[in-house]
């Protein structure tokens, strides 16, 4: 048994560097992956419960139509054109996101960045362990209060099932992901269209409904501008991270497509569902308007949510790359934090979401600077011998553009005033000071 445990726990570089996911080194030609299966994936890693709470606090703050329609479609551009700047690095140089840190902050400067974005991507993990959870004790104990959701044993146990769940799955890799996805993604859009129409159909035709929208957006108003930049800073972390999926891209308008499913179809399809359900139950919980929706909708919803192992794999391959320990060690490792995290995560929602888009963004800031202004060179030369041990630059620039979130005028965002912060401070530290890298 022990010598099964060591065996696992081994760290083979070789095996690392010719599996599917090569969290080691570049991609391979040979390791791209097809279209078809990786969209798949991307529509599914778009389908996160975070476009629905999004879409639930909107629809309680602005009138639907076109207030709503405009201000998701405009906030989900943003990250969009993020997301494609990001992911177009990824596909370039085919590198993980923890490869590429390692270009722009050192070798050891690397583990910094990686280490603290992995431990907030698995708390995302966390928060979809904990929509799973909240949801099948809502459908199984309907008499249950809202505040007793989460201290029931029904909770708990149906948490870490789906935390075990998105393990195993992402347990196979992207493989698995892909097999996973495509049946999953036919659930979550039926799902979503379905309750499209019965939300409508339940406030009495859409001009009801949106007088209805506007009668419950008077009471706490959202300026455009803040309902802007509550769509930024839902999902401008994925933008961040896009690298671990466009890496395996076999073409450039894959790539692009990519960030364009994820935060123009997916997000923008799920803050519609979620302002519509949020308008219509009065409650910007999606698990209260899962549930109005009628038994069987809340179960295949319910199943639609395996989609969430991909959250998991984002953490999985940043940290196997940089602590040189197998992926299926590192998917153990994350998965079981993600699951306990997801025990009391969910519940505070917002907050973690917020932390993630205000101190996040900053971190890949260096990087965008790097690639496209200073040095494209180095991200395709295949290995790391001449690269520092750290780049200070790159570590002040996050330090001020992670500050500058804290102080953003009320007009602005705060995850894209760190972004452009970030970058503009490393902009100048490595043009001025000539700092080498």
């Amino acid at each position: 048994m022990i010598e099964k445990f060591k065996n696992w726990w081994k760290w083979d570089s070789e095996l690392e560097k010719n599996s599917a996911d090569n969290p080691v080194t570049a991609l391979t030609e040979q390791q791209r992956r097809n279209a078809g299966p990786l969209l798949a994936l991307a529509f599914g890693w778009g389908f996160l419960v975070t476009g629905l709470f999004t879409g639930g606090l909107l629809g309680n703050g602005l009138p639907f139509w076109p207030d709503i329609v405009l201000a998701s479609f405009f906030g989900n551009l943003v990250n969009f054109i993020i997301g494609a700047f990001v992911g177009y690095i990824g596909y370039k140089t085919a590198c993980n996101s923890g490869l590429l840190y390692r270009y722009v902050y050192g070798n050891a400067g690397a583990y910094i960045p990686v280490v603290f974005i992995s431990i907030l991507l698995i708390g995302w993990q966390g928060i979809v362990v904990g929509a799973f959870g909240a949801t099948w004790t809502t459908a199984l104990h309907p008499e249950l209060p809202a505040s007793e959701i989460f201290s029931s044993t029904t909770f708990y146990i149906a948490a870490v099932l789906a935390g075990i769940l998105y393990t195993a799955t992402t347990y196979f890799g992207v493989k698995g992901l892909e097999k996973v996805s495509i049946p999953s993604v036919a659930v979550l859009v039926f799902v979503g269209l379905y309750a499209i129409y019965l939300n409508v159909e339940q406030a009495g035709g859409f001009s009801t409904f949106q007088a209805l929208s506007a009668e419950l957006a008077a009471k706490n108003p959202l300026t455009t501008v803040e309902a802007i930049n509550l769509v930024i800073g839902s999902w401008i972390v994925g933008a961040v991270v896009m690298p671990e999926y466009t890496r395996f891209a076999k073409k450039t308008w894959v790539a692009i497509a990519i960030p364009f499913i994820v935060l123009i179809i997916a997000q923008w399809f799920l803050q519609i569902v979620g302002a519509l359900g949020g308008i219509v139950s009065g409650d910007f919980m999606f698990t209260t308007y899962l549930m109005n929706q009628g038994i069987i909708i809340a179960w295949i919803g319910i199943i639609g949510m395996t989609t969430g192992d991909a959250n998991l794999y984002l953490p999985v391959i940043q940290t196997s790359s940089i602590f040189k320990r197998p992926k299926h060690v590192m998917t153990v490792i994350c998965g079981t934090l993600g699951t306990i995290l997801g025990l009391g995560l969910y519940q505070n929602f917002m907050e973690w979401i917020n932390l993630l888009a205000s101190i996040v963004p900053p971190l890949i800031g260096p990087v965008i600077v790097e690639y496209y202004m200073i040095d494209r060179a180095k991200f395709h030369s295949g290995h790391f011998n001449n690269i520092a041990k750290w780049n200070p630059a790159a570590f002040v620039a996050y330090i001020l553009g992670a500050a500058s979130t804290f102080y953003s005028p009320d007009w602005g965002t705060p995850s894209l005033i760190g972004l452009l912060v970030s970058m503009l401070v490393y902009l100048i530290l490595r043009v001025s000071l000539k700092s080498k890298i």
